[in-house]
């Protein structure tokens, strides 16, 4: 924190970084191809137990690369703070490579921020590149639809009710994607297991988690998945309720051991490590970066003690299957929960398929809607 402070003072007492690079008294550094600036800057706490975490442990792993240093903003709101964060982060850090990771980082902000910045690599967590979008800037993302497809596979053999909750931020299309992955994932064990999803309209808002949880609980829900920033909330008051759950980010099997089924995590550290080692040898990152299970981009959570037999079985069968690369969860026949056809008879959309990252709906059995 004492650095960020430093950081701003910086930019006040300079009446903008424009002006100062103006007068010539702020001048960057020469660097030498060995040595690089990275910075990181999360919407979060480093120690959400989820999305902002999974992130800083692969920052963790960056700062163990040779004459990398690393610099880390978090708490970051997704309005033009982050745009004085990553100004700050060039011109007073003299980082050559940002890792701005919130959904909401990328439009306007990013997009603002690196045009004005040409020789500083922009690096974006999920959003949609697109040609005709500044050339140093990039995403990248994984299928981690694939874990909540094997989460749900897990919570449909311990399912009793054949009702399971997921409590969901935004209807974004990587969150519908995840909460119709966790469905079909069950429905691969029993189609007629159902899945309500509550949306709380926000990354992280602990009371709203807890009570879209207990909601869930309360209509009969005996698995619990989530995709907010921080899973804690979530996981703990569905245990507490005695619900099995099935985690999302990062590993929360700590939180409640008994309970957790298994999890869909990130990998970032393989993901952050190859980028900024190709940074470094001067090669170029492509502006559109996806990967899966077998990319080591996802992981899962180890099985754990609430899972049967005949739960373990499924799930590395059908994560063999996954890591062949490939991977279809939404195939048809399939419709969307308002009974619109969204896949044929035959038709299959890969993991890979990019137009999963434009999803605007919920498949058949989900109970919610959109809007």
């Amino acid at each position: 924190m004492a650095d960020f402070l430093t950081r701003r003072r910086f930019i006040a007492s300079s009446a903008g970084l424009a002006g100062a690079t103006a007068l010539g008294g702020f001048a960057l550094p020469a660097r030498a191809a060995s040595e690089l600036t990275v910075g990181f800057i999360y919407v979060g706490p480093r120690d959400d137990y989820g999305y902002n975490q999974a992130h800083a442990l692969g920052a963790a792993a960056v700062k163990a690369i040779e004459g990398v240093t690393v610099v880390e903003e978090e708490n970051v709101a997704e309005t033009q703070d982050v745009q004085q964060t990553m100004e700050s982060m060039i011109n007073f850090d003299g980082a050559g490579l940002l890792f701005p990771t919130s959904f909401g980082y990328f439009d306007p902000h990013i997009l603002t921020v690196a045009p004005k910045n040409p020789d500083v690599r922009f690096e974006h967590c999920g959003g949609l590149w697109k040609e005709g979008m500044p050339a140093n800037t990039g995403s990248y993302f994984g299928y981690i639809g694939m874990g909540q497809y094997l989460n749900g596979i897990a919570a449909g053999h311990a399912s009793k009710s054949k009702k399971i909750g997921f409590v969901a931020a935004k209807p974004i299309p990587q969150v519908l994607l995840n909460v119709n992955s966790f469905l079909l994932g069950a429905r691969s064990v029993d189609p007629t297991i159902t899945c309500q999803v509550i949306f709380t309209g926000e990354w992280s808002m602990a009371v709203k988690e807890a009570e879209a949880t207990n909601a869930l609980a309360d209509a009969g829900a005996d698995v619990i998945t989530c995709h907010v920033d921080s899973p804690k909330v979530v996981i703990e008051t569905a245990a507490s309720r005695g619900a099995f759950v099935c985690g999302y980010h990062a590993d929360q099997s700590s939180l409640a051991p008994e309970k957790y089924l298994t999890g869909a995590e990130w990998n970032w550290a393989k993901v952050y490590t190859d980028m900024v080692s190709a940074t470094m040898k001067g090669e170029p990152i492509p502006n559109f970066v996806r990967g899966g299970l077998s990319d080591g981009f996802v992981k899962m959570s180890p099985l754990g003690p609430g899972n049967s037999d005949a739960a373990r079985n499924q799930f590395e069968a059908t994560l063999a299957e996954i890591m062949k690369g490939g991977f279809s969860v939404i195939k048809g026949p399939l419709k969307d929960n308002a009974g619109k056809t969204v896949a044929t008879e035959g038709q299959a959309f890969a993991e890979t398929d990019v137009a999963l990252e434009s999803m605007g709906y919920l498949v058949d059995g989900v109970l919610g809607s959109t809007s």
